[in-house]
């Protein structure tokens, strides 16, 4: 019979840093179960840590009343019922810092992809249309633009030192003012309509949903562009659509959508002007593997009663 520990995993995350649970846990995968009810039922007595990269609520905290640890798999942990962990005596954690420099590589890279066209001329290219049709059109250029950051936590300041290379004009929004060298805007329609380009970056969850609304888009304008490597959430969608479509949006690049992996049809067929990608911001192997790594130690902490390296509550 084993001694370790019974480890509740709700959903996959790198599969490399997943086997290194074997090391230290009895990993029961909840996803694979046929029977979820039962498995967790059959847990009732001994499951004592819950990992994860999506929703924790407290139905399965119930069903696991001696669990002790929650660690999530990613930096947002709007999905996990927080307060109802805390109200129980769970300690949650999550995966800042390591993944905070590969997603502010990938917002500038978006950005860059969006403004420059990258993916449409390597299309242009391969169609064989630089040789029939001639030069592409230009494209919009992105140094020494007015960029404004929604949310300046750890990755927005991260976003913002890659901008000061881009010898970018820096703005933010965030609740309270901060000790940075950037311009503060306590409205965020203000700061959209002073900026070439909206980045954003904060969690997801009810305080920050649909903040990105018609009104910041039309704020933005019809040259302007949405960059959204925060939640779906975070942007109204519908208004988002409705802005590129009537041209009072110029361009978005976008990484995340409010009911992913399904994507509007409207965006993928907006060939044009939006760049889509699959949620991948933070998904190199080095990142998920740190992230897959950090999971583990703090769940071993909170087992072992010690501080969560990465506590959330």
């Amino acid at each position: 019979m084993s001694t370790k520990p019974d480890l509740l995993v709700i959903s996959p995350w790198y599969d490399v840093a997943m086997e290194e649970l074997d090391d230290h846990f009895t990993v029961h995968k909840l996803w694979e179960a046929k029977d979820k009810a039962a498995m967790l039922a059959s847990l009732a007595d001994s499951c004592v840590a819950i990992a994860g990269a999506t929703a924790c609520g407290a139905d399965i905290m119930d069903a696991l009343p001696r669990t002790k640890v929650i660690a999530h798999h990613g930096v947002g942990y709007d999905g996990v019922d927080v307060k109802a962990a805390t109200e129980r005596g769970i300690k949650v954690s999550n995966t800042p810092d390591v993944l905070s420099d590969e997603v502010a590589d990938f917002a500038l890279g978006l950005l860059l992809a969006t403004c420059r066209k990258i993916p449409h001329a390597d299309r242009y290219v391969r169609a064989g249309k630089w040789e029939s049709e001639g030069n592409m059109a230009f494209t919009q250029r992105v140094h020494g633009r007015k960029v404004g950051i929604l949310g300046l936590g750890r990755i927005g300041i991260e976003i913002a030192r890659r901008c000061e290379g881009f010898k970018m004009d820096i703005a933010y929004h965030t609740r309270s003012q901060k000790d940075v060298p950037y311009t503060y805007y306590g409205d965020l329609p203000s700061m959209a309509r002073d900026v070439d380009f909206l980045i954003a970056i904060v969690p997801g969850g009810a305080s920050t949903r649909h903040m990105i609304n018609r009104e910041v888009l039309d704020a933005l304008g019809p040259d302007g562009v949405l960059v959204n490597v925060a939640r779906g959430s975070v942007v109204d969608e519908a208004a988002l659509i409705e802005a590129l479509r009537d041209g009072r949006l110029g361009a978005a690049g976008l990484d995340v959508f409010d009911q992913e992996p399904k994507v509007p049809q409207a965006l993928k067929d907006m060939t044009e002007t939006v760049v889509l990608q699959p949620h991948q911001a933070s998904a190199t192997h080095d990142t998920r593997l740190a992230m897959g790594r950090l999971v583990m130690e703090n769940a071993l902490a909170g087992l072992a009663g010690k501080p969560l390296i990465t506590p959330v509550n």
